[in-house]
């Protein structure tokens, strides 16, 4: 009960740390857009973005094609193996494909859809791997303590990512478009001993602040309350079918096979793969 009362009364000062143990990564365009005018700026600690949502186009559209998100050149110059570049890739169009299935048909038919949807990855800072696997194992040491204080990574060596993408309907018109960066903090990103263990983990969140935008025709960076998944992103979550087979070409989300091989910090790539579907 000691050890749980302290664990409790240590949570405020662990969230403000995080705001300090965290990586900046800067916005880091890669011209993949077809405009980069009119973007409004959101310019926070851990993420960065610029972001333009057309609502009179998104909300008229019915149909969405996803494209295979690139790896740009600059990016692909890291030391990075081209296999987890392309897992992070990955990550990206399947969770942009779950995404905006909330309220679009996804079809493999580029030229029947209403909106088309690409996005490259700009920049991975890399984890470090070493950094990681010492938090992974303080972290299990202390579930066998059966201590309640939660233990934090060691804030050095975190990753982070940048992505660009943009939504352009049937005539080439930029319904939507977003530069977005974020980097991990040692609170609430785990630690995965491989160099794209943040990046990794990040690459769903930008699929889900791009595809909420897109879904809602808003900006996704309000404060509140988060709302709960809806089925199928929660099924397809999960690893199961998704809701549109047209999502299948980018891979199943490993789902809890993932989630378990998360807590023992095992490298992304030991649970998920990469897809290298042909875009039409």
């Amino acid at each position: 009960m000691q050890y749980r009362s302290i664990g409790f009364a240590l949570l405020p000062s662990l969230l403000v740390s995080a705001l300090a143990g965290c990586t900046s990564v800067p916005l880091q365009p890669a011209n993949s857009l077809t405009s980069y005018d009119g973007l409004t700026k959101v310019d926070g600690r851990i993420r960065k973005a610029e972001y333009k949502a057309v609502p009179e186009d998104l909300n008229v559209s019915k149909t969405v094609y996803i494209e295979p998100t690139l790896v740009s050149p600059t990016a692909a110059q890291s030391s990075i193996k081209p296999a987890d570049q392309a897992l992070v890739a990955t990550v990206v169009s399947r969770a942009l494909c779950i995404g905006v299935s909330d309220r679009f048909a996804v079809t493999d038919n580029r030229e029947n859809a209403d909106l088309i949807v690409h996005a490259t990855v700009t920049r991975i800072v890399p984890t470090n791997a070493t950094a990681a696997g010492l938090s992974t194992v303080a972290s299990i040491g202390a579930s066998f303590a059966s201590s309640s204080v939660p233990v934090p990574r060691i804030p050095l060596g975190l990753g982070g990512l940048a992505v660009e993408a943009e939504a352009t309907t049937r005539d080439g018109k930029q319904a939507g478009a977003m530069v977005w960066s974020k980097g991990a903090n040692f609170v609430t990103t785990g630690a995965r001993m491989s160099q794209i263990g943040d990046a990794y983990s990040l690459a769903e969140s930008f699929g889900n602040d791009f595809s909420k935008m897109l879904v809602t025709g808003k900006t996704p960076f309000k404060f509140g309350f988060p709302k709960l998944p809806s089925y199928q992103k929660l099924k397809s979550g999960l690893g199961g079918k998704p809701k549109y087979q047209a999502c299948e070409r980018f891979g199943r989300a490993p789902g809890l096979k993932d989630f378990a091989g998360s807590q023992l910090g095992l490298p992304p790539s030991w649970t998920d793969k990469p897809v290298r579907p042909q875009s039409q």
